[in-house]
């Protein structure tokens, strides 16, 4: 489901409690799959087909997001250098491209965009954004000055030089903002090849290649530019697509959900809420460190301090409990009814994240109508 169709659900259902509330759906996303759609329907913005090259070289159509400000792209990197484009047969790292993920930046600026936000989850590539750069105008040269060729991180290994003299001028005056929560480095043990390059169909073999190559071309970019990326925080987020956006874009990272929050306007919507529902398809341990519900609450709760904030989730997994301990969220429900398969979960989805919302409105009204009616508490659990 989109968050769309996600919140749609959720009003439908709280609505046979309380057909007469006031109701404001806004779709939220943390940068991962979905963001381009939420951000497009929480902005009234459009998205917008641009033909590009995916990470084999094959043209492709891909839509990213022009917000209803008319200033602001979203895009994910997936739509170009995504896993779907590969299967077990085509999957290399040695090869596989972010050049057409430049080209949509390229595309978004051409048509006016002054920040664009790119989501970087879901990619099959390790070519520290080489591919991305190239398609910004960059020339990545090998010793005799002849270009090193679009191949992927295996084509790193022959880069001596790098020439940004033709990149399009415009795109150092736009900011760029990595919605991304990952903190690996570039290289070492915890860099893109070891830890992401498995991922993407990297062999131990290739993942020392891709690792040695990453080390390469982050010591070419530290002699040409002055920069030195292959340490920082996030450098190998999305094979090291981070470091490339760093290198060449004016780029900054930032916590996805954080980048959602702002064009949704989230904040001034959820000022005057009396009470808050959010959710995600599986919720754990994991969802405090940046996830959707997570980030949604905490911004809801800096606003409406008062409004408890209740997350529907199709998984509550290990560690779920935990977030109570944070005073965001005050309350999780599971939403599929009853024991299925996970295909069935998915269809049923819309219809169970309805119910489960009704039911949750229903135990608030009663919890309403007891405040007024007792004037002690008592809990009957039977």
């Amino acid at each position: 489901m989109t968050a769309k169709e996600a919140v749609k659900a959720m009003a439908r259902g709280i609505k046979r409690v309380y057909p007469d509330a006031e109701y404001v759906l806004v779709p939220m996303a943390d940068g991962g799959e979905g963001t381009v759609q939420s951000l497009v329907d929480a902005t009234a913005g459009k998205l917008v087909t641009a033909k590009v090259h995916n990470l084999l070289n094959h043209l492709v159509d891909a839509d990213y997001g022009l917000l209803g400000d008319g200033e602001t792209a979203v895009i994910e990197m997936a739509a170009a250098s995504g896993i779907q484009f590969i299967n077990a047969k085509t999957a290399n790292p040695l090869v596989t491209t972010t050049y057409g993920t430049g080209e949509l930046i390229l595309n978004a600026i051409k048509r006016g965009a002054k920040k664009i936000i790119i989501g970087i989850g879901r990619s099959a590539t390790v070519d520290g954004g080489a591919g991305m750069a190239q398609a910004l105008g960059a020339r990545l040269l090998k010793a005799d000055g002849q270009p090193i060729g679009f191949g992927g991180g295996g084509a790193l290994a022959e880069l001596a030089q790098i020439d940004t003299s033709q990149v399009d001028p415009r795109i150092a005056k736009a900011t760029i903002a990595i919605a991304s929560d990952v903190t690996n480095t570039l290289t070492g043990p915890k860099g893109a090849a070891p830890i992401f390059g498995p991922q993407k169909g990297a062999t131990p073999e290739m993942v020392k290649i891709l690792d040695r190559n990453l080390h390469h071309y982050a010591e070419v970019i530290t002699r040409r530019t002055g920069q030195s990326v292959e340490k920082l925080a996030g450098a190998g987020a999305a094979g090291g697509l981070g470091a490339g956006l760093l290198v060449f874009t004016n780029a900054q990272m930032q916590h996805g959900v954080d980048l959602v929050i702002a064009p949704t306007k989230l904040k001034e919507k959820a000022a005057d809420a009396d009470y808050v529902f959010t959710g995600e398809g599986g919720i754990d341990f994991q969802t405090k460190f940046g996830k959707t519900p997570y980030g949604v609450a905490k911004a809801c709760k800096s606003v409406a301090p008062k409004a408890p904030v209740i997350v529907l989730a199709g998984n509550i997994g290990r560690g779920g409990n935990s977030l109570y301990t944070t005073g965001a969220i005050d309350a999780i429900f599971g939403t599929p009814a009853g024991a299925k398969s996970l295909k069935q979960a998915l269809c049923d989805a819309p219809n169970d994240i309805a119910q489960t919302a009704e039911n949750v409105a229903r135990l608030i009204r009663v919890s309403n109508y007891s405040k007024r009616a007792l004037k002690n508490n008592l809990v009957l659990i039977s």
